[in-house]
């Protein structure tokens, strides 16, 4: 199977001190035993090879099943660079530019209206000053918006409209796409960045330009080629995924979210790219491999190399990072020296960021806790899996690089 995941490595071989990567191991442990985290696992690969694999707690509490290597999680928005690496498909084969308005394909966005102020409920617009662009929806400067935000009217009417955590049920990707093309616009494209419904919006303009479902051009351009055999909108095996828990209020210890029960259980209404796919730490290694190898594993080439190294280059204006050019508002990555590619964000500045990583790195991360990043310098990917949201939560994905980075020699 394609996508097993075990060290095939001796730590020391690729620049590695063992004996300092268990300190991760001992960590996030006390996450678990202090009641912080269901269960976790973490996996660190160096040249190609695994290093470092560790599993601690519980999948399903209440079930007392354990984290094992073939466990199931809902990756939530790391379904975005798998997004994004399907729309840059479709570029490499001249179906699309990156210039190109997405009215093109999604005539409900041809004549997209501003906010400009006043309450959700009577707000004034103004017509958007230009078009929106591919490379809006892949860097989120598009002006589109998520409505569990709290901070601005747009996000209201998101909310008041049905889009909070979710889609409203039976509703198509198709349908929420108009829907949100309906509503104003947060800013005008391409002059603020905001995390936001976009990967949607690119993975309904995936399935116009393709003529293929979203889970159809998955399965068949990407997980198939790629050996991710147990990824997808819908897991294989119910008995594998992992619960979703949150933090109570008062003593911060997780509380199981039964809302999430369903998901991943049957194929879902909206298909959503920004968020919808559940995978194995396995399968993902094997898409961040990818990622490493600049489009191309074990002789599958999905991307061309500079098609890649354009996706990792950062598309602000003027080299600006997240917290210059971004909306204050949660995000799957730290603002301070981060700035935004295509699909992920890409570090601009190490020293800004306070971090031990490698400028040009790309990561990003999901709701529940989950994250990766892929560093070319180094050679090197991590990736970490649990169930917990929101993943703003505990520093986990700061402590994480600085556990990993102490830990190399070389």
């Amino acid at each position: 199977m394609t996508g097993e995941l075990k060290v095939d490595v001796d730590p020391a071989e690729v620049g590695f001190d063992a004996e300092r990567l268990k300190r991760i191991d001992r960590h996030f442990a006390r996450y678990v035993d202090n009641g912080q985290l269901p269960g976790w696992l973490a996996v660190v690969s160096r040249h190609g090879r695994i290093a470092h694999l560790s599993a601690y707690g519980e999948r399903d509490v209440e079930a007392s099943a354990p984290v094992e290597a073939d466990t199931l999680w809902r990756v939530f928005s790391m379904t975005k660079p798998v997004t994004s690496v399907a729309a840059m498909m479709l570029v490499e084969e001249g179906l699309i530019e990156l210039t190109d308005p997405i009215s093109a394909w999604l005539p409900e966005f041809a004549e997209p209206r501003v906010y400009v102020k006043g309450s959700s409920l009577r707000p004034l617009t103004e017509p958007a000053t230009e078009p929106i662009r591919l490379w809006h929806l892949l860097t989120h400067t598009a002006g589109l918006t998520y409505g569990f935000f709290h901070e601005h009217p747009v996000d209201a009417m998101y909310r008041e409209a049905g889009f909070d955590w979710s889609t409203p049920p039976g509703v198509d990707l198709a349908d929420c796409v108009r829907q949100w093309a309906a509503l104003p616009l947060a800013f005008q494209p391409g002059s603020e960045w905001n995390y936001s419904v976009a990967t949607d919006v690119l993975g309904r303009l995936v399935e116009v330009v393709s003529g293929k479902p979203l889970d159809e051009f998955f399965a068949e351009r990407i997980f198939g080629p790629l050996g991710m055999t147990d990824t997808g909108f819908v897991a294989g095996d119910a008995d594998r995924v992992a619960a979703i828990y949150t933090p109570h209020p008062g003593t911060g210890r997780i509380v199981r979210a039964p809302a999430f029960d369903g998901w991943a259980r049957s194929r879902p209404a909206c298909l959503s790219g920004g968020g919808g796919l559940v995978s194995t730490a396995g399968d993902y290694h094997r898409f961040t491999q990818l990622l490493l190898r600049r489009g191309e594993l074990d002789g599958v080439r999905l991307l061309g190399p500079r098609t890649v190294d354009l996706m990792a280059s950062n598309h602000l204006p003027g080299h600006a990072d997240l917290e210059e050019f971004g909306r204050p508002v949660f995000s799957e990555s730290p603002m301070h020296g981060h700035g935004f590619g295509l699909g992920f964000s890409v570090l601009e500045d190490p020293v800004k960021a306070k971090t031990l990583a490698s400028a040009g790195e790309i990561a990003w991360g999901g709701a529940a806790s989950t994250a990766f990043w892929v560093d070319q310098d180094e050679d090197l990917t991590v990736a970490f899996y649990t169930q917990l949201l929101p993943s703003s939560t505990y520093p986990i994905r700061t402590r994480l690089r600085q556990l990993v980075y102490q830990a190399l020699t070389d």
